[in-house]
């Protein structure tokens, strides 16, 4: 069978090439830059990405080494005491509260309900004071993000496939025709690798400007400069070693984000304001200087080693499949306000499209398979953007009046601390593991034996130690990409050897029941999961996510279960990968050359 093509050799691209080539499917990727300038980007200190916990782990279990990067000790958020504006929106003669304390009016004391009034900061004089700051620390149970150069990570990555036999790179070959048919896909390209190449998939992780999004007229909609920052990489000390630092309204600008890097670098964040105007090399240093004295109250001696603007956008395209041609990471969406990171989510496109591209590739599959990918991961980032697009308003103190209401309610400003720190942090709506609630590889009913616990059916599971086929002891999360996971609970097996338990019990049932799935699976056992009972047997996807939890033994559902992991069983008679209509060749290469 042909190999899967992945055009774009950058993180997104090397993590899916790199992910397949663990499920043994030869992958072939396709990037229009010359060879020297793989994993080098100028080897740019601003350029970073910011990978959650979860992500991260995915890296570790491929063998991509990311000791180059740094995982912050706590979170900090501070607020600058400052002149506060309250405003008592309440009838004449009502009790008002008072946005400092919190405390009630006096009734009358203010005879016009829309009246200004301004009250000092405590402690203060009317200028701002110190920095007020709050520590939220993740702990063993709640690991911090990994925080490392972009170019660092594409030259691990790099170093992970160069082991890999089956995986080609190919460089200087840019996409100008691709055409479908019943069995692959054709593609052409130009530049000194020009030729035809021939595929079974075709993945575009191409980036925001993706050749193979306009090659399949798929639309991208969005919004343009949500956000604008203003980066700076620097080598200094800061009075919080090893920890992140989110700074609300700091004395220039309206917000300033501080992330640790290695050998004692930090990339700081600065938001500007919406209007586009140019930030020039004075104002930066600006900022820079405002910044380090209000920390360390007073400039420290620091080195700055790049500088840089970006604009965050939000878009979404319209099609993340057709045919047997997808989209992931830039190529598919663009989003990163509220602390949210494009690439995260490209790197959770790839882990969702691996294991379902290596099952059809190996044993085919069906179409509600290869269409769940959209379905589960297109769903995912449009909650993204829908709960970014609802919380803009008012943490960006958006929205006229009632943004100046909201400076009489009470821990107002707090929340929306809270919910920046959850963004950053990776929980919450805006950057948390995506939950698959609606995705189609459930079964269609739940199953008569079906139990609750501690994670919702769609949701990934919790990270616990579990006993291998082998007998060794290791965590349910390592055993993520590869087969079916299926997990008995049973409590009280880690004080005795395997071969006492092994064929005692329900386990000879079980054992029986899992070898005869439809998909390939693995038996593991745990002392415990939370929220589960005593012989709760739970069903997990390679990427983590919990299909069912059942009581029990049940043969006939854990096969239902299994089945509708992996899509159901292909269609008799129709041609893998005949979903929707494919553009012709001439419509393709037109669009290409635009």
């Amino acid at each position: 069978m042909d190999p899967v093509i992945v055009v774009g050799a950058g993180p997104v691209g090397l993590t899916l090439a790199l992910s397949l080539a663990r499920y043994e499917v030869p992958v072939t990727v396709l990037d229009e830059s010359p060879a020297e300038a793989l994993g080098q980007e100028d080897r740019r200190l601003a350029r970073t990405a910011v990978l959650r916990p979860e992500t991260a782990a995915l890296l570790d279990r491929l063998g991509c080494a990311t000791a180059e990067g740094a995982r912050w000790s706590a979170w900090r958020t501070m607020r600058r005491r400052s002149v506060v504006t309250r405003v008592p929106f309440a009838a004449p003669g009502d009790v008002v509260n008072s946005g400092g304390s919190g405390g009630p009016e006096e009734p009358g004391d203010s005879e016009d309900p829309g009246e200004l009034e301004m009250l000092e900061a405590p402690g203060g004089d009317g200028t701002a004071g110190a920095p007020e700051d709050e520590v939220v620390t993740g702990g063993a149970a709640e690991p911090s993000p990994l925080h490392l150069p972009q170019h660092a990570l594409t030259r691990e990555l790099c170093a992970a496939l160069a082991k890999e036999a089956d995986v080609r790179i190919v460089h200087d070959s840019r996409l100008t025709i691709l055409k479908q048919d019943s069995s692959g896909v054709t593609v052409h390209t130009r530049g000194d690798n020009g030729t035809v190449w021939r595929a079974s998939y075709v993945i575009g992780c191409d980036g925001a400007r993706s050749v193979v999004r306009k090659l399949l007229g798929a639309r991208f909609p969005g919004r343009t400069a949500v956000e604008r920052h203003a980066v700076a990489a620097l080598r200094t000390e800061l009075p919080w070693p090893g920890e992140a630092v989110l700074h609300r309204s700091p004395p220039r600008g309206r917000e300033v984000t501080a992330r640790p890097l290695p050998d004692g670098v930090w990339r700081l964040d600065w938001l500007l304001p919406p209007d586009g105007a140019l930030v020039t090399p004075d104002a930066l240093l600006e900022h820079v200087r405002d910044a380090l004295s209000v920390w360390c109250g007073e400039v420290p001696a620091y080195d700055l080693l790049d500088t840089g603007v970006h604009a965050v956008h939000h878009r979404l395209a319209r099609r993340w499949r057709s045919g047997r041609a997808f989209l992931a990471g830039d190529a598919a969406h663009l989003l990163g306000a509220l602390g949210a990171q494009g690439l995260d989510e490209g790197l959770r496109d790839a882990e969702n499209l691996a294991w379902k591209l290596a099952l059809a590739w190996h044993h085919g599959a069906s179409e509600a398979l290869l269409d769940s990918y959209q379905a589960e991961r297109r769903g995912a980032v449009a909650e993204r953007l829908r709960a970014a697009d609802r919380a803009l308003p008012a943490v960006r103190d958006e929205g006229g009046w009632r943004a100046v209401r909201r400076t009489v309610v009470p821990g107002v400003v707090r929340g929306h601390d809270a919910l920046l720190t959850d963004g950053h942090l990776g929980r919450g709506t805006q950057a948390g593991p995506p939950a698959y609630a609606r995705t189609p590889l459930l079964p269609a009913a739940p199953p008569a034996s079906s139990v609750l616990v501690g994670t919702d059916v769609g949701a990934p599971v919790a990270d616990v130690p579990v006993t291998a086929p082998d007998g060794s002891d290791v965590w349910l999360r390592d055993r993520l990409g590869g087969d079916l996971l299926v997990v008995l609970v049973a409590p009280g097996t880690g004080v005795w050897e395997r071969r006492h338990w092994l064929g005692a019990g329900l386990m000879p049932g079980l054992a029986a029941a899992v070898s005869a799935l439809p998909m390939r699976a693995e038996l593991l056992v745990a002392e415990g999961y939370p929220g589960a009972a005593a012989h709760t047997v739970l069903v997990v996807r390679p990427d983590g996510h919990l299909v069912a939890a059942l009581e029990g033994v049940r043969p006939a559902e854990l096969y239902a279960c299994a089945d509708a992991a992996r899509g159901g069983a292909r269609e008799a008679g129709r041609p893998q990968g005949e979903g929707e209509g494919a553009p012709d060749e001439a419509t393709s290469e037109a669009t290409a050359n635009r």
